[in-house]
């Protein structure tokens, strides 16, 4: 297993999820290799950092009143308990379903941050890197039994955006095809992944080629994301928002 290979199964390692024999391997390569084990310390410790600075979102005040008064009111008669038991049943079945209505009308943040901490986590890196590039058509294959699924991207980079390689990593709890480009010092990330699952945004949505993204800002980084048949995207940078627009329209076909 050489270092590229190990990389790739950092995070499964981390997370349990490796295989047997796969693992035994690995622990092998990081036993001898003492730049991957310091690639794994300092993404471990990133990960600890970013984790704990994801946002929590509270339940609404009207909630937790209607929760509290629900579960703290004496019943008035033992005579009446059926009824109170009932009555506390359906209030907690509504406390449910405004719960599941509040939560399906705010705009979702989870693949936000998400996408602003995997960008970090490429800038951070000192090998952020599996394979240098020499065109999408030398990168793309490299992907090939590497995730589970096949990244869709046909911008190879050209002198404005000129694509600098790829690697692999996760978005949320499923692999992702990663393709860094550059646009003078800036660094722009793209992320590809398998979209089923995830709550994508509905309204307000600006187009990009032949796709619509939502377009929005998080601790200083502009985020493009959308979605094509069964693919996800994640275009992240802190780059100018109408030159990032111009780098996903070109990235979703025109």
């Amino acid at each position: 297993m050489d270092c590229n290979e190990a990389r790739t199964h950092l995070l499964d390692r981390r997370r349990g999820t490796l295989a047997a024999d796969v693992r035994v391997t690995l622990e092998g390569h990081l036993a001898t290799c003492a730049a991957c084990r310091r690639e794994e310390a300092v993404d471990e410790q990133l990960s600890t950092l970013l984790e704990g600075r994801l946002p929590k979102r509270p339940a609404p005040a009207s909630l937790r009143r209607a929760l509290e008064t629900e579960w703290t009111a004496p019943p008035r008669r033992t005579r009446t308990l059926g009824r109170t038991v009932v009555a506390m049943a359906a209030g907690a079945a509504v406390a449910v379903l405004a719960s599941y209505a509040w939560r399906a009308s705010t705009p979702d943040k989870t693949m936000l941050a998400e996408a602003v901490n995997d960008h970090l986590r490429v800038l951070y890196s000192e090998h952020p890197l599996e394979v240098e590039s020499g065109g999408v058509h030398q990168v793309k294959p490299w992907f090939e039994g590497r995730v589970d699924f096949a990244p869709v991207t046909g911008f190879g980079g050209d002198e404005e955006f000129p694509l600098e390689g790829g690697a692999v990593s996760y978005f949320l709890d499923r692999k992702a095809a990663t393709y860094v480009y550059k646009h003078r010092l800036h660094v722009i990330t793209l992320f590809v992944f398998r979209a089923e699952g995830l709550k994508w945004a509905s309204g307000g949505l600006a187009p990009v080629g032949r796709a619509r993204a939502s377009v929005e800002t998080s601790r200083g980084f502009h985020v493009l994301l959308w979605r094509a048949d069964d693919l996800g995207y994640a275009l992240v940078s802190d780059v100018d928002e109408h030159e990032l627009a111009t780098l996903a329209a070109k990235i979703a076909g025109s």
